[in-house]
């Protein structure tokens, strides 16, 4: 990396620390957000109908910025939550058949369920579903990235259509839907966990009932309804203690593989029995084996299974997802995270308990509509204001939606081939379904180091994964991506030889005005940002201008060198913006 290369990497950096909080002090009055106003059903402009969209779908567009302004915000919510979802199981296996059309060996793999990810984010009508499923995907976390669960990419597309579908249904039913997908069962290793066997010291295995509390429903200390601690002594009071663990992990034993010949011995250990299984079986719910189901007595959270004489894994299961369910912590433990992943990092204890009470009553009496929820979550007034603590870091699978959004973009096969994503000093750092661990690629508590944010006990979760190298390798991407087009690199497709990148752009719109910098500026940082304003557009332009167009000669003889100096301007206009905290950051 040059040195002025270097130095302009660690000016963005400190520009995105100064923009998510890093950036000096604010003052005390920074820590506490505005007394909330009234939502208005309507945004009042077009910048305020962008701003919604970027917490409610990948990214806005100049036909869901119109319809949101025609309908309202709540009316647009209800109509997306009415929608169908896109089925990225039924996409993988038409992907699976095309490719044995042409390689009877081969397969479909990972690469196609970021397919059909980045197809639904970028231009399936579901946004909202999709925008919520993503961020249930970074609380219930599986990852591809873990061997035993990467080898499974078809069950890993069901694992997101479940997300979409459980995820805006109750939570009690996703919790359902989550403990008993055979993908978790892997990755936490509850699928084919065994009860305890005194003669060889066998115990359950407690990874699943561990997580299940910790990420997936109550957290680790006991919480008011708006997210704070509850604290006894100066001290916060823990969930649960080992022996809780201990208790549930009896409830998640005996679980395996639906087969045709369950409770079989050989359904439990393979999932078939003389070479006949489901294929279906790395996504169907799990089954209960009474064989391997603990018979002890089960105590946990207050509530106890008296011991069986004869085992029943699904009463088991019942009971503790009910009891896990209906836990006070739920509705403020995963309401925050879901506040933190579609608006602002730092919600204030009013918002929280807000979203809290629609977990707790949807108003008709229901616990745990997650619809209800994710409407709390966008309505809140909250979320519709502007202060020194509102918003977010875009993390870089958001960005890049937004960018593909923001400007007309079309594959050439139709797949949407944007690939592996993972690696952070030469594309994003983050790929969907591939995060590093169960903790997510950052966690929610995350506080960067030395900022100002931190001084003021503000969270920052995206910083994780944000550095020097990543900061530089986004510009690098984008420059490349803007100029070429995104993803992998097709070559004959339909009797066309194409040799360049699927994704491509329509910038016409744009050099149209390549000769009239400022309106080329100003259309540019209004589609990509809602917070731009005139000092960065100023700059911007100024950066343009240095960008010589010749003048065209008579006989057209330079048209090739107009045509790339417009091109360029564009270009240059785009990665500004991109690189910008304006748009880097979610206000």
């Amino acid at each position: 990396m040059t040195a002025q290369r270097s130095t302009l990497t660690a000016l963005l950096f400190t520009a995105l620390l100064a923009a998510c909080g890093g950036g000096g002090g604010q003052g005390d009055s920074a820590s506490a957000a505005p007394p909330a106003a009234p939502v208005v059903e309507k945004p009042a402009t077009r910048a305020d109908a962008s701003r919604f969209l970027a917490q409610a779908s990948f990214g806005a567009t100049d036909a869901t910025i119109a319809r949101v302004m025609d309908i309202g915000y709540a009316a647009w919510i209800d109509e997306q939550l009415a929608l169908p979802g896109s089925s990225h199981l039924a996409s993988w296996d038409a992907a699976d058949l095309a490719i044995k059309a042409v390689t009877p060996t081969a397969s479909a793999g990972q690469d196609q369920v970021f397919e059909s990810f980045w197809k639904q984010a970028v231009i399936g009508p579901d946004q909202l579903r999709a925008r919520v499923a993503f961020a249930l995907s970074q609380i219930f976390v599986i990852s591809m990235a873990d061997g035993t669960v990467g080898q499974y990419p078809r069950a890993a597309a069901a694992w997101l259509d479940m997300l979409g579908s459980e995820g805006l249904g109750t939570y009690r039913g996703l919790l359902e839907s989550v403990s008993l997908h055979p993908m978790m069962g892997m990755y936490l290793s509850h699928l084919r966990n065994q009860k305890a066997d005194l003669r060889t010291g066998r115990v359950p295995d407690e990874n699943y009932a561990r997580e299940v509390m910790q990420l997936f429903s109550i957290g680790l200390v006991e919480l008011n309804d708006d997210g704070t601690a509850r604290t006894s002594g100066g001290n916060a009071l823990d969930t649960y203690a080992p022996a809780d663990i201990s208790g549930l992990a009896r409830v998640f034993t005996g679980w395996s593989w639906a087969c045709p010949d369950w409770p079989d011995n050989g359904c439990f250990s393979s999932g078939s029995v003389g070479s006949v299984s489901d294929p279906d079986r790395f996504f169907k719910p799990m089954l209960g084996y009474p064989q391997y189901h603990s018979t002890q007595a089960k105590a946990f959270l207050g509530t106890s299974i008296a011991a069986q004489t004869t085992s029943d894994p699904g009463a088991s299961l019942k009971t503790a997802l009910d009891t896990l369910a209906a836990h006070p912590n739920v509705g403020p433990f995963i309401g925050r995270q879901l506040i933190q992943r579609l608006v602002t990092s730092n919600p204030s204890p009013a918002y929280v308990r807000a979203v809290s009470q629609a977990f707790a009553n949807n108003g008709a009496g229901v616990r745990g509509d997650m619809k209800a929820v994710v409407k709390a979550v966008l309505m809140h007034p909250e979320a519709r204001q502007l202060s020194t603590t509102s918003g977010k870091l875009r993390e870089p699978v958001l960005r890049l939606a937004a960018y593909l959004r923001a400007f007309k973009h079309s594959s050439d096969t139709g797949n949407w081939r944007v690939g592996n994503t993972d690696n952070p000093a030469t594309s994003l750092g983050q790929t969907p379904l591939r995060a590093p661990s169960v903790f997510n690629f950052y966690r929610p508590g995350y506080v960067a180091p030395g900022t100002a944010a931190a001084a003021q006990q503000l969270v920052s979760p995206e910083m994780q994964i944000t550095h020097e190298t990543s900061t530089a390798a986004w510009v690098n991407y984008m420059r490349d991506n803007i100029a070429s087009g995104v993803g992998a690199t097709n070559g004959t497709v339909g009797g066309v030889v194409l040799n360049r990148r699927d994704i491509r752009p329509d910038f016409s719109a744009e050099l149209a005005l390549a000769g009239d910098t400022p309106a080329l500026v100003d259309r540019v940082a209004t589609r990509l940002s809602y917070t731009a304003g005139a000092e960065l557009k100023a700059e911007i332009v100024t950066a343009v201008n240095s960008i010589a167009i010749p003048t065209l000669a008579a006989n057209g003889s330079n048209q090739a060198a107009v045509d790339t100096a417009r091109r360029n301007r564009v270009n240059a206009a785009i990665l500004l913006v991109l690189a910008s905290p304006e748009f880097q950051v979610q206000q």
